[in-house]
Order: C-alpha cells, then sequence, then structure tokens
C-alpha cells in the first residue's frame, strides 16, 4: 500500500541509479574550508554567519539540546521547512515522501505503532501519520517552535482525525514511553546533528520502547576517514562506531545498503534487539 504521489515515486526512480554516497572529506580541515570558499564565494558570508551564530549560542547553552534547541528557533523563525534542511517546498514533500515509500517498503504497516524521534514539522511524519491506524503515531522533538509547524501541518492536511501525538523533550532517555510498545522508531536527520553522547544516550533507552520484533530505523553521516564535525551542527560517523555503539546497548545493527542507492548523501543503519 502506498500513497505516494506521482512526483514522489518519479523522485525515486529517478534517484535508484545514482551511486552510493562518496566518502565524506573531513570538512573540519582548514584545507577543506579554503577549497570551499574559492569554488563557491558567495556561500562564505552565509557560513560566516553561521560560524559567528554557533560561537553565540555555544557560550549561552548549557548542554547540546539546548544549543540545538536555539539553532532551530533561528531557523524556524525564517522557515520551519529549512529548519529541516528542506526551504523548497517541493524538495519538502519529496524527501518525506522519499522516506515514506522507503519504510512501507521495508516493513511498515498500518497497524505498527511508530515513534518518530526529530520529527520535525512532519515532513515525512504528515505520511505516517495518514498511513497508520489512528494514535499509532508519536513524534518527538527537541524544538518547542518546530512543533508548533507541526500542528500546522495536521492542521493543513486535515490530519486531526488520525490522533498522532507530538511531543516535546528535552533528551533522548524517553522515559515517558511505555515499555515494548513501539513496533517501529525512526529518525531521519537526527544523529547527523547529534554529538556521540546524545546517540549514546538514545541507544541506551531505545530498547526499552522498542517492542519484541521491531526495529530502529536511522540515518547518520558516514565517513570512513577520520570522524569529524563542523561548528557543532553536523556531525559526521564511521558505520564502525555506530555498530559498536549499538551493540554495547544490546541492539544488532544492520547497513541498509539500498537505502544509499535512492541518492540522498546519508547512510542508513536498522537495529533490532540482538
Amino acid at each position: 500500500m502506498t500513497i505516494l504521489s506521482a512526483k514522489h515515486r518519479a523522485f525515486r526512480r529517478g534517484m535508484a541509479g545514482h551511486a552510493p554516497p562518496m566518502e565524506a572529506e573531513n570538512r573540519a580541515r582548514l584545507s577543506y574550508k579554503v577549497r570551499y570558499a574559492v569554488r563557491h564565494p558567495r556561500r562564505v558570508v552565509p557560513y560566516a554567519r553561521r560560524l559567528a551564530r554557533d560561537a553565540w549560542l555555544r557560550a549561552r547553552a548549557r548542554d547540546h539540546v539546548s544549543y540545538y534547541r536555539a539553532v532551530m528557533r533561528s531557523d524556524a523563525a525564517r522557515s520551519p521547512n529549512g529548519a529541516v534542511g528542506t526551504p523548497s517546498p517541493g524538495h519538502w514533500e519529496r524527501l518525506g515522501g522519499l522516506q515514506f515509500d522507503y519504510l512501507t517498503r521495508h516493513g511498515l504497516s498500518p497497524g505498527d505503532r511508530m515513534l518518530e524521534i526529530g520529527c520535525g514539522n512532519l515532513r515525512a511524519g504528515r505520511l505516517f501519520v495518514r498511513f497508520l491506524e489512528p494514535g499509532h503515531y508519536y513524534g518527538v522533538d527537541i524544538s518547542p517552535d518546530i512543533l508548533l509547524a507541526a500542528q500546522d501541518t495536521v492542521v493543513r492536511d486535515g490530519l486531526q482525525d488520525r490522533l498522532p501525538h507530538l511531543m516535546l523533550v528535552d533528551d533522548l532517555r524517553l522515559e515517558f514511553l511505555p515499555a515494548a510498545h513501539f513496533t517501529v522508531v525512526h529518525a531521519h536527520s537526527v544523529f547527523s546533528h547529534s554529538p556521540a553522547e546524545v546517540i549514546d544516550e538514545c541507544l541506551a533507552h531505545v530498547g526499552r520502547v522498542l517492542a519484541p520484533g521491531g526495529f530502529f530505523d536511522f540515518t547518520y553521516n558516514r565517513t570512513d576517514g577520520e570522524e569529524h564535525h563542523v561548528l557543532h551542527e553536523d556531525f559526521y560517523y564511521r558505520t564502525g562506531t555506530l555498530v559498536a555503539l549499538a551493540a554495547r546497548h544490546g541492539l544488532c545493527a544492520r547497513p541498509m545498503d539500498d537505502w544509499e542507492r535512492t541518492g540522498h548523501r546519508q547512510s542508513r543503519l536498522r537495529l533490532t534487539h540482538a
């Protein structure tokens, strides 16, 4: 079953022949920044503004969650779609459709109980909400600003009778959620913005809420070289690092290689109980 429009299916077909993402170069190195500035001189000033914002917000933040919440507040004030990385309405719709189509082809069914970590303004969530049985979608996010935008999406798309749950969180311990409840947990472009301690916190607790036989899919920025981050907004990890971290918490990780053939720049892992 699918509720994708024709343009979503065309987007998937158009991406299917693309090669997997290339190894991420270390974007934190000065040599990379200089080469990038030479190739893209118009992006130097916007980057300088991000750099200044990063320094200002880090100085005021008590931890990464409060820092990134402030980043989202700043971005969402300009554009909720831009705050989740897809300022173009068409790109926002296509990327949400790509996530939905992938999961429905890889195990998601209407009877599943789904938790989306970092639900944003329901770029993909709006499709999950309509597809799942009423009350079966739970979306959590650290940003109150983006959750208000998610409510606007619910109203715009007429999803009120699907009873989506949208909740603000201060961490990824998920302590307020019931044990062994969710058959599918999903996090798109969350760990790509998270330092290792935040990922570790999530993996230490997600197994408690994951139902037997359920799975947790997440995307991440992959590098086969040196792990690094750009400002405190974009983090790059080796696959082995995340696989080993999952194993520490009793979770078995499997790379979803066909996701990379969609042309998306991030990689994807599926975690299940070991």
